[in-house]
């Protein structure tokens, strides 16, 4: 008995959710229209499918379909249906509502699948020979990768917009019956996790584009000081307890470049020197012209540095240093380095790292084609 009562939970849930939303639009007829209470019933579906799965979300698909049919559509109180465009709009209904709910369960189960794939991740590091471990750690990064790239990305965008408007409405919706700063700070904790998933998924995207050579490049003449200043202002919220040294001289030439995709190379740069920088923060950003065709910039840390055996590793995908006796800051898969060396090198540049100068200790070089002299 217990256990048919849990299984019809999900089910009277999405039945009084929708009654629930069917009675508040139309109570606030005639100013809201058939159009409007579909796009509502279509995000309650979502969130029914994210949290219940894909057979609740078909039979809330189906019975949003019938309210919207009976409660707006003329003949209003009926199932009937007199013009044909009222059966288009049916039929157009349910099947998005019906592939949105089935996406939206499928992002559930890649997210429960990449947590369990994370722990084995993890657990294999620990039991498992430094060979071993590699392998295996290749092996669920290859797994974890399908699982979160595969159908994520739609889900995940109406998501994005449908969380994005309730925390801009959820002072001014007085049918919600909960505190409306508690409802908007879980809303945002939601948004930011979100932005997350879709950054994770925007590198595997570029990655992707980059060893396909299908990276969509728009090259034009370019001041490096605003390709860097565009990367500093990015970064700032990271960079706020870090004292940046612009090394940058008066005659430097203008670059011939996608600035949006250098600048992305800067602050990953800027991100990587803040996540291996413990007690000394402070980041140089320098320029050079080192010939009449290439543009040097640099980025030095005083962090703990790169071995000389890695040094030619550090920019392979995936690849890490040892966070034993590495401070950082935040985590990371070891795709930014890889996507930056792919961004340099579609631009005819080049990309590595050495030891820094003076007192900084890692130094990150990349080189860029110039354009014409000031």
């Amino acid at each position: 008995m217990n256990n048919f009562r849990y299984k019809s939970l999900p089910y009277i849930i999405a039945v009084a959710g929708i009654s629930l939303l069917t009675l508040v639009m139309y109570s606030l007829q005639p100013q809201i229209n058939p159009i409007t209470v579909s796009l509502f019933l279509l995000l309650l579906i979502l969130f029914i499918a994210t949290f219940f799965g894909s057979r609740t979300a078909i039979f809330a698909s189906v019975l949003a379909m019938l309210s919207l049919n009976f409660f707006f559509l003329p003949p209003v109180g009926t199932l009937t249906i007199y013009h044909s465009e009222n059966w288009i709009a049916l039929v157009a209904f349910l099947a998005v509502s019906l592939t949105a709910g089935q996406l939206s369960a499928k992002a559930k189960k890649r997210a429960e699948e990449a947590e369990r794939l994370y722990s084995e991740l993890q657990t294999a590091f620990k039991k498992a020979s430094e060979a071993e471990a590699f392998k295996q750690s290749e092996k669920l990064k290859s797994a974890l990768l399908d699982a979160v790239t595969h159908d994520l990305r739609t889900p995940l965008t109406s998501i994005k917009a449908s969380v994005t408007t309730l925390i801009d409405l959820s002072g001014e919706d007085h049918t919600i019956k909960l505190d409306d700063a508690e409802l908007k700070e879980f809303l945002e904790i939601i948004n930011e996790e979100t932005d997350r998933l879709n950054q994770f998924i925007e590198n595997i995207v570029a990655l992707a584009k980059i060893e396909a050579k299908a990276l969509h490049i728009r090259k034009r003449e370019t001041e490096i000081e605003e390709i860097l200043s565009n990367a500093v202002e990015r970064a700032k919220n990271s960079l706020t307890d870090f004292m940046i040294e612009l090394d940058l001289p008066d005659d430097l030439p203008t670059v011939i470049v996608d600035a949006q995709w250098i600048s992305e190379v800067v602050y990953t740069l800027l991100d990587n020197a803040v996540k291996y920088s413990a007690e000394k923060k402070e980041i140089r950003i320098s320029a050079r012209c080192k010939s009449h065709k290439y543009l040097e910039i640099s980025v030095e840390d005083k962090g703990r540095g790169v071995a000389p055996e890695i040094r030619s590793k550090i920019f392979d995908k995936f690849f890490r240093q040892n966070q034993d006796d590495i401070h950082t800051t935040s985590g990371g898969i070891g795709l930014g380095l890889a996507i930056a060396k792919g961004i340099i090198e579609s631009q005819g540049g080049n990309i590595r790292v050495e030891d820094g100068r003076d007192e900084y200790i890692t130094r990150f070089i990349f080189q860029i084609p110039v354009g014409n002299k000031r």
